[in-house]
């Protein structure tokens, strides 16, 4: 999977067909928004956009690069979250984790208007900032249809690996990051999108070990339910070590340092570990605390990137 699998949670409250602001109150209504639109995904995104713009910026970029990325890279996002939802309502229905998503449970009971909305939210701050900055409006665009298109509609009902190629989803958030500041292909935010790609795998693979069953319900392919809990947990060993090794390799660059090195070096143990005892005991508990390692490892090293460059800009760290 892409980011977008992560679990939410999914308390809608009771089904109804009535008015929606007048039947839910405001804290559900509030929670409702932020499932459908998945927002909890759009932040780790916005937060791989943000390490693409530190990245690229060597520091601090600047407030109002800042403002637009997450603005039109939380539309995008949030827009193509929508439209996921939409098209996989069906199989959503069929498993334990996701049958209290709003399309699913019926606290949205008409939504023939969520395509029009996600397409919005998609097109108005990507066609925006085309006439100054057209690579932000390129991989804002290329997230969106990797992320609809090639992973929701066309790869993830086909194919085993479908999440291997729909990971560049956050490849795109990335590099809209460092396309916001200006440089679109800095080296170090390639790596950091590089870094997504791979990370993206081990992270759904890992969730999708410990929900199963779950999944053995649909009629999605999903690896771990064709083969053996240790082969899958072994397939997640294959994307944690690249993973790791580039994660490591972006302290090298001179935008980063030991601010950068130390918490990420730490962090990475955890998570190396973690995948040995999945593989050794590929229990639920263990394939939940490699899910949960995997979300520690990606926050940790983003926010790294972005005190890391800072300090090393000015202290020389």
């Amino acid at each position: 999977m892409s980011l977008s699998d992560l679990p939410e949670r999914q308390g809608m409250g009771n089904p109804t067909t009535d008015s929606l602001p007048q039947k839910i109150r405001w804290r559900e209504y509030l929670e409702l928004i932020v499932v459908l639109f998945k927002l909890r995904i759009v932040f780790l995104l916005l937060m791989a956009a943000t390490g693409g713009a530190f990245l690229a910026a060597g520091g601090w970029p600047g407030l109002g690069k800042i403002l637009l990325l997450w603005l039109t890279g939380g539309m995008a996002a949030a827009g193509a979250s929508s439209l996921n939802q939409y098209l996989e309502r069906q199989s959503d229905g069929k498993m334990g984790r996701t049958k209290k998503r709003p399309l699913v449970n019926g606290t949205i009971p008409n939504p023939g208007w969520i395509p029009y909305i996600g397409t919005a939210l998609i097109l108005l701050p990507s066609l925006a900032v085309l006439p100054f900055n057209p690579p932000l409006t390129f991989f804002l665009l290329l997230g969106a249809f990797i992320y609809v298109c090639i992973y929701t509609i066309w790869l993830k009902p086909r194919t085993l690996l479908n999440i291997v190629i729909g990971g560049a989803a956050g490849s795109a958030a990335v590099l809209s990051g460092s396309a916001a500041v200006g440089h679109w292909n800095d080296t170090a935010a390639v790596i950091l999108s590089l870094i997504l790609f791979l990370w993206t795998p081990f992270h759904f693979w890992s969730l999708a070990i410990l929900y199963r069953d779950d999944y053995a319900r649909t009629d999605v392919p999903m690896l771990p339910v064709h083969t053996t809990p240790r082969q899958a947990a072994m397939w997640v060993m294959t994307h944690t070590v690249p993973t790791a090794l580039f994660g490591l390799m972006l302290a090298i660059l001179p935008v980063l340092g030991w601010v950068y090195f130390l918490p990420v070096l730490f962090i990475t143990i955890d998570l190396v570990w973690r995948n040995i005892r999945l593989i050794a005991d590929p229990s639920p508990k263990h394939a939940r605390g490699l899910f949960i390692s995997s979300n520690l490892y990606l926050l940790v090293l983003l926010v790294a990137i972005c005190v890391g460059t800072i300090t090393q800009s000015v202290w020389g760290w």
